[in-house]
C-alpha cells in the first residue's frame, strides 16, 4: 500500500459489484475523487436487456482459445477522437424477456437494502405464490436504485469503456474510451487506486469443433452462446441442439422442449458431462429431450458425435459452455487457469494493494459476496485496515492451491460461505465513529435458502418432467385407441 493518503479511487464497472463498491467508498468519506467507468449505457451490467438481437459470431477460433478480447490499439496522443474499433468487444447484454433468477432473492440482496417483494405471474404460476425468484429487470432496477438514491449516478462515466489501466511511478493511469454516434473519444485520468469489478461473464466460451465455423459462415446465427439467447421464438419448428450440462444450457433446453417451440426431440450434448453441482442434471430428463455425448465434427447440418451416431438437418447449435475471464485493459495482470492468481482473500492484488477485486469468485453467495469484497476495498483504500504481510498473503494462496487446485475451483467460495464472510467481517472491523458500511454478521438463513431455491427448481423439472410424460403416455394411448376404430372389419 502507498504511504500516502488515497485520495482518487477509479471503479471499473457499474453492475452489481460496482454498484455496491461505489456505496461502500462514498460511506468511507474518505475520498475526493470516486470516478467509476461503466461501458454500457446504465447501471446494472449483465442484468441490462438488450432492444436488438446480437451480432452474429464471426470468430470462433478466437473464442475457443480464449484470445477473442485483444486490446484495442491506443491512439498515440491522448486526448484523440478515432473511429469506431470493428473488433468485437462483447458488451451484448446475456438476458432474454422472461429470463428470471435461478437463486433465492434472500441470497441477492445486500444487507442495507432488502429486494423487492414483487413477483412475476411466470415465476407464481411455476413455483407459487411463495415464489422466491425475480425478473431480471427487477434486479436490473435493484441495482439501479443503490446507485441512483444517493446521486452515485453523478460519479459515472457511462458508454465508457477502460482501454488500460498501469501504474506509473505512485500513480495509476487509465486510459478511458467514450463511445459516440459516429466518433469514439478518447483520454486519461490519473488516481491512486482502482477497483476493479467488471465481472468476468461476458466473454463467450465455444470449444473447438470441426465443421463449426463453416456451419456459422453458411448460415449466420445458426451457432450461438446461450449468452446471445433471446427467447425461445426463434427457435419455433428448428431441430435445436444443445450443449454443455450446466446452468444455462438446462434452462435453454428445457424451455425449448417443455414449450414444445422447437422440433421435438431438442439433443443435448450431455453425456460424459459433469452436471451443475447446484442445480444437478433434472432438466435434461424431459421426455423431449434426447441426451448424446460430445460432437465429433459438423459436417453441413450434421452433427457427428463421437460414438458414431449423428444428428441429422440442423437448424441451430447453442452452446451453454460457460466464458472465458478476460481483462485486456490490465496487461500487467495475468488471468491464469480461469482465475486471476496472486489475490489476496480474492481481493487483494500482492504485489500493489492499491489494486483490488470485488467479484473475482465463482459460486458466492451472489451479491453478497459482492457487498463483503467491497467493503474490505473501500475499508483498506481508507487506510482501515492492517493488511497481513506480503508473505502471509501468498501463503494464504498457496495453501488454498494445495486445497483447491490452481484452476478455477481456487475462486470457488462454495461450500465455505460462512468462514469466507466472517474472515472479511473480520478483517474489515467495526465502522469508525459512524463512518463506513457496517457488516452483520453472517446468517446461516442466508446459505439455506440459497441451497433450497435450488431445490425448488430441481423439485419444478421433476414435476414438470412428470407431467410431460403422463402427456405422451395419454397420446400415445389416444393415438392406439384412434388406429384400432378405423381397422377395416375382417
Amino acid at each position: 500500500m502507498s504511504s500516502l493518503p488515497i485520495k482518487r479511487v477509479a471503479v471499473i464497472g457499474a453492475g452489481p459489484a460496482g454498484a455496491i463498491t461505489i456505496d461502500a467508498l462514498a460511506q468511507e468519506k474518505a475520498f475526493d475523487v470516486i470516478r467509476v467507468f461503466e461501458r454500457r449505457e446504465g447501471p446494472g451490467g449483465c442484468w441490462i436487456g438488450d432492444s436488438t438481437r446480437p451480432p452474429p459470431i464471426s470468430d470462433l477460433c478466437a473464442l475457443a482459445d480464449r484470445t477473442a478480447d485483444p486490446p484495442v490499439p491506443i491512439p498515440e496522443k491522448l486526448p484523440a477522437q478515432t473511429s469506431k474499433p470493428d473488433q468485437p468487444r462483447f458488451t451484448e447484454s446475456s438476458v432474454y424477456p422472461y429470463l428470471e433468477t435461478n437463486v433465492d432473492a434472500l441470497a441477492m440482496e445486500f444487507s442495507q437494502e432488502p429486494f423487492p417483494d414483487q413477483k412475476s405471474d411466470r415465476s407464481i404460476a411455476v413455483h407459487g405464490q411463495d415464489t422466491p425468484f425475480r425478473h431480471w429487470e427487477l434486479v436490473r432496477q435493484y441495482i439501479e436504485s443503490l446507485v441512483t438514491r444517493n446521486g452515485y449516478q453523478d460519479f459515472i462515466s457511462y458508454n465508457t469503456t477502460v482501454e488500460k489501466v498501469e501504474k506509473v511511478g505512485a500513480e495509476w493511469k487509465v486510459t478511458v474510451r467514450k463511445e459516440g454516434q459516429k466518433t469514439d473519444y478518447w483520454w486519461v485520468e490519473w488516481f491512486d487506486a482502482v477497483v476493479v469489478a467488471s465481472g468476468h461473464y461476458w466473454v463467450p466460451y465455444i470449444p473447438a469443433i470441426e465443421g463449426l465455423a463453416e456451419m456459422e459462415k453458411l448460415r449466420p446465427g445458426s451457432v450461438i452462446h446461450s449468452k446471445h439467447f433471446r427467447g425461445r421464438d426463434l427457435y419455433k419448428d428448428k431441430r435445436v441442439v444443445v450443449v454443455g450440462a450446466s446452468v444455462s444450457a438446462a434452462d435453454i433446453a428445457f424451455d425449448l422442449a417443455h414449450t414444445k417451440t422447437a422440433k421435438g426431440p431438442v439433443h443435448t450434448i450431455t453425456i460424459g458431462r459433469n452436471a451443475n453441482g447446484y442445480f444437478g442434471d433434472e432438466a435434461f430428463h424431459h421426455p423431449r429431450i434426447q441426451q448424446h455425448p460430445s460432437i465429433k465434427r459438423v459436417e453441413g447440418r450434421t452433427v457427428h458425435l463421437i460414438d458414431g451416431g449423428s444428428i441429422p438437418d440442423v437448424d441451430h447449435i447453442i452452446f451453454g459452455t460457460g466464458y472465458s475471464w478476460t481483462m485486456p485493459f490490465l496487461p500487467q495482470v495475468e488471468i491464469r487457469n480461469s482465475r486471476v492468481p496472486e489475490l489476496y482473500q480474492h481481493v487483494i492484488w500482492q504485489k500493489d494493494a492499491t489494486l483490488l477485486f470485488v467479484g473475482a469468485v465463482a459460486a458466492g453467495l451472489t451479491f453478497k459476496i459482492f457487498e463483503w469484497q467491497a467493503v474490505l476495498a473501500a475499508r483498506i483504500l481508507a487506510g482501515r485496515v492492517t493488511l497481513p504481510s506480503v508473505r502471509e498473503m501468498r501463503d494464504w494462496e498457496a495453501e488454498r492451491i494445495k486445497r483447491r487446485g490452481d484452476g478455477p475451483k481456487f475462486s470457488l467460495v462454495f461450500p465455505d460461505f460462512e468462514d469466507y464472510f466472517e474472515d472479511i467481517r473480520t478483517l474489515v472491523g467495526e465502522p469508525r465513529n459512524g463512518v463506513g458500511r457496517k457488516l452483520p454478521k453472517f446468517q446461516r438463513e442466508w446459505m439455506r435458502s440459497f441451497m433450497e431455491g435450488h431445490e425448488r427448481r430441481k423439485r419444478m423439472w421433476r414435476r414438470l418432467n412428470r407431467l410431460a410424460r403422463k402427456e405422451e403416455l395419454e397420446a400415445e394411448s389416444r393415438a392406439k385407441e384412434h388406429t384400432s376404430s378405423i381397422r377395416p372389419r375382417l
